[in-house]
């Protein structure tokens, strides 16, 4: 029997739009906080802003971006209540943080370029946090880049945390919901196959237990999940598989459960807004949806086929 949650699923996919970017091989497509613009990541060195339209108007290109110097692998967009602030991150080591002044004028605001390798990914802070903005990269690295007062940026490294290559970064919900105010977490995962679970405490970043591993290939994404009643994190892999990790309180050890085998790479993970429901992008082009059941398990609801 079909529960309500799959209807709801199915009456919010919506047919397709398809939106012409005009760019060559795309790494990374963002939408803004509002659904009304998207930010495009390129092999073009690149980034696209574009206007997403609607059924009665075409979207249209707004802005290109240019800073980097290579690929651009990733783009994320900043909380609202700092303005219209992004993120990108490219194979030339680079962060770049825009700003857009007038409408549809961008500038670089901040340039940051503390690694030595590309800089695969990067992950806005909850905006209680304030600016904050965690970067994962080839050489091995997170860094931790915080606005501060002053209007320059505060740096925190997490060195070697997985020594052959971070792949991805992630970020836990805010611990002020939770009345911790001074814990934040971050979730990462490398080229060493492993996921592990960061903590800041007294302005130390250190690893949360041991490392997470499950996988037996590279690590190619991590999402913390947003809900506040329960720790959860997905992985996806190289190896095929994601993994659900699990914590039931703090001083408990993580416990991972294979969500599926995909016989093919696992490329991306992310969750829904209020953490119900997981979308998995593979290399079959496909995007599967999937929940927990009320017995624990978790079931595939929808197949988005290309």
């Amino acid at each position: 029997m079909e529960t309500p949650e799959f209807h709801q699923i199915e009456s919010d996919l919506k047919p397709a739009k398809k939106i012409e970017v005009g760019q060559s091989e795309l790494h990374d497509v963002v939408m803004d906080y509002y659904g009304k613009r998207i930010a495009t990541a390129s092999s073009d060195s690149t980034i696209k802003i574009i206007s997403v339209g609607s059924s009665n108007s075409p979207s249209k290109h707004l802005a290109t971006l240019s800073g980097h110097q290579g690929p651009v692998w990733q783009v994320a967009w900043a909380h609202p209540k700092f303005g219209s602030v992004l993120a990108s991150c490219g194979y030339d080591g680079r962060v770049v943080i825009w700003r857009e002044g007038n409408a549809n004028e961008w500038s670089q605001a901040y340039v940051l370029g503390d690694h030595k390798g590309s800089v695969n990914s990067i992950a806005w802070g909850n905006h209680e946090l304030g600016l904050c903005l965690a970067c994962g990269s080839s050489d091995g690295d997170i860094s931790v880049f915080t606005l501060m007062d002053d209007g320059n940026w505060g740096t925190a490294k997490i060195d070697r945390a997985h020594p052959v290559g971070v792949t991805s970064v992630s970020w836990a919900p805010s611990m002020a919901l939770l009345g911790s105010e001074g814990v934040r977490k971050l979730v990462s995962g490398g080229c060493d196959s492993t996921v592990k679970v960061w903590k800041l405490s007294n302005g130390v970043w250190t690893r949360e237990g041991g490392a997470l591993t499950m996988h037996s290939d590279w690590v190619r994404d991590v999402a913390w999940s947003p809900s506040l009643g329960k720790s959860i994190i997905a992985s996806a892999s190289q190896d095929g598989t994601v993994v659900i990790w699990s914590l039931k309180k703090d001083g408990d050890k993580w416990e991972g459960k294979v969500l599926n085998d995909f016989k093919t790479t696992a490329w991306r993970v992310s969750w829904s807004l209020v953490g119900n429901t997981l979308a998995v992008a593979d290399g079959s082009n496909n995007v599967t949806l999937w929940e927990e059941a009320v017995d624990g398990e978790w079931k595939q609801v929808k197949t988005i086929e290309p």
